[in-house]
């Protein structure tokens, strides 16, 4: 009955403190007269990654695990999370991010397959991944730097207070998806399942949650900024940090659990991103649910096949 009662916990919270980091983000974005797309590509993002990246750095004994939590987190990311977040309103695009940020994430990606065909990622392919990352710094830096530039209203609030809320909320909402998370492998843990489909389904959806209600609070609030770049900026940082940061420091790693499809729909799911993003700078509800459906057939190949 523990474990129940912190599996709700933790979903309340994840709620709740979804709502209050998209608000005083926003105030934070406006206060500090930079684009709210550069809050969800850094705070937002990085931030909702810690329950993925202390699963990499507790998991690297187990290569199955640390895979899964990053090639499994930035499917679901994608196919599901931006899938629902279009069914509830259909997600606005910006043409900044067809044309600069998409191409990185799908760079990103694409690099990943590659360097993993073998079937292992060492230490010298980690150091391509956090050079990919620079770059995505790099872009930050000017994005941040080119937006300065536009002269725009002054709008006064409480920076300090609208930090602190922002990054109290960050918090709430990693210790709140930590809850689901171990509450329900603890549940679970009774069943004989390979490593692979546990991390797949139970770590990678667990740990997507801040994520997951980030975007669907932001979606129904309309801002389609914090929507697009905290998932962006989410798989940029689980591709080049939250997997490249451990084998860089820790070595390489090896896997035969992950096969081609599983790097092909790694691609797929940022090639489908894209191309439903530029079709009319905007994913329709009927896209969202193409996503879905894409994302169910998947996990449909990795239960039963």
């Amino acid at each position: 009955m523990l474990q129940v009662f912190l599996l709700i916990l933790g979903l309340i919270l994840l709620i709740v403190f979804s709502n209050i980091f998209v608000d005083s983000s926003t105030t934070l974005a406006n206060g500090f007269k930079i684009p709210k797309m550069v809050i969800a590509l850094t705070i937002a993002s990085f931030c909702t990654c810690a329950p993925e990246l202390a699963v990499s750095f507790s998991s690297l004994e187990n290569y199955d695990v640390s895979i899964a939590n990053v090639i499994g987190s930035c499917i679901a990311n994608i196919l599901l999370i931006i899938g629902i977040g279009s069914l509830i309103r259909p997600i606005k695009i910006e043409t900044a991010t067809v044309k600069k940020e998409m191409p990185l994430l799908i760079l990103c990606s694409f690099m990943l397959c590659l360097l993993f065909l073998d079937g292992k990622i060492s230490r010298y392919d980690s150091l391509v991944l956090i050079l990919l990352f620079l770059l995505f710094c790099f872009y930050l830096y000017k994005m941040i730097k080119r937006f300065k530039k536009i002269e725009e209203e002054t709008i006064k609030v409480n920076k300090l207070k609208s930090f602190i809320i922002t990054v109290f909320s960050v918090f709430i909402i990693v210790e709140g998806s930590e809850l689901v998370v171990d509450s329900t492998l603890y549940l679970s843990s009774t069943y004989n399942i390979a490593p692979k489909l546990i991390s797949m389904i139970v770590i990678v959806i667990g740990t997507s949650l801040p994520e997951l209600m980030i975007t669907i609070t932001s979606a129904k609030k309309g801002e389609f900024d914090m929507t697009v770049g905290n998932i962006i900026g989410s798989n940029i940082f689980n591709i080049c940090i939250v997997l490249g940061l451990p084998i860089l420091i820790f070595g390489g790693v090896i896997s035969s659990s992950f096969n081609y499809v599983d790097l092909f729909m790694l691609v797929l799911s940022s090639l489908l991103f894209y191309i439903f993003c530029k079709s009319k700078m905007t994913i329709t509800r009927l896209e969202g649910l193409m996503m879905i459906l894409v994302f169910c057939l998947y996990y449909s190949y990795l239960i039963f096949f």
